[in-house]
């Protein structure tokens, strides 16, 4: 078996990015003119690149149906290898673009959500005005990126990074909380304490923030659900002397740690 897998990966590694384009295209897209228009070719080419990848693998990643390619056991076993060289793909463009000295070129910014959505534009959009020749791509997830396979430059934590070669700085908490509508309230009652949950409806958490205030949320027992976790910039060691990714990076925890300490205060 060993052999076998070790044979397989050698094939994939000997077939061009090009038909694996097409192929990741169609997994997030789920589907192949889905894929042809994100990826900015015919659909056409892209399905000859499917069949061309298909014929090179002896293997067939999808299953046509009436209702469009349905994914096989072979397309779970090929995500991952694909997944790592559109990653390293991804880097060797990234690097490239920043070559030549100077700020400027693409950082690849990982964050959750809420962070992403809540808390950093107003900071990228000043280290943009401040680096006009800096292109920044946020990765909006709650899975943590791998930065040693260079799946994002920098990532934004709730968790303590713990894989040795990444460089790692704390810029404080970000208290987290739970809310309700007020008109939800006008009709259930607010909670008073922890057993009162029981005859409610829970779906999620937020942080005070504009968005928030202006829904007309209120803070439901700050005391007893108070979540603060600490939260991290971190990024590969070996991208400390890449300009774009040192200015990204000391900006992101110049403008998170300001955050943290008031949360309130409006931001550009």
């Amino acid at each position: 078996m060993g052999g076998a897998d070790r044979r397989f990966r050698h094939t994939l590694a000997e077939i061009g990015w090009d038909l694996y384009r097409p192929f990741r295209g169609v997994l997030r897209e789920r589907s192949l003119s889905g894929a042809a228009r994100a990826l900015g070719i015919t659909q056409p080419t892209a399905g000859r690149h499917i069949v061309a990848l298909e014929r090179a693998l002896d293997v067939a990643p999808f299953v046509r149906t009436q209702k469009g390619l349905v994914l096989t056991e072979a397309a779970l076993r090929l995500r991952t290898y694909a997944e790592a060289m559109e990653s390293t793909v991804a880097s060797l463009h990234r690097a490239a673009s920043g070559q030549g000295g100077g700020t400027r070129g693409a950082v690849r910014i990982s964050s959750s959500e809420v962070v992403g959505v809540e808390v950093l534009p107003p900071i990228v959009t000043q280290l943009r005005e401040q680096q006009p020749e800096l292109r920044v791509e946020l990765v909006l997830t709650n899975q943590v990126q791998d930065l040693l396979r260079l799946e994002a430059d920098i990532a934004v934590r709730m968790v303590r990074p713990r894989q040795l070669k990444l460089v790692a700085r704390s810029i404080g908490r970000i208290e987290l909380g739970r809310f309700a509508h007020q008109d939800y309230l006008g009709r259930r009652g607010t909670p008073r304490k922890l057993a009162d949950f029981s005859n409610h409806s829970v779906i999620g958490y937020d942080q005070p923030s504009d968005l928030v205030r202006n829904a007309a949320l209120v803070r439901l027992l700050p005391r007893l659900f108070s979540l603060q976790p600490e939260t991290w910039v971190t990024m590969h060691e070996d991208l400390r002397n890449v300009s774009r990714c040192r200015v990204a990076f000391g900006a992101l925890v110049e403008g998170l740690q300001q955050y943290a300490a008031d949360p309130a205060k409006p931001r550009r």
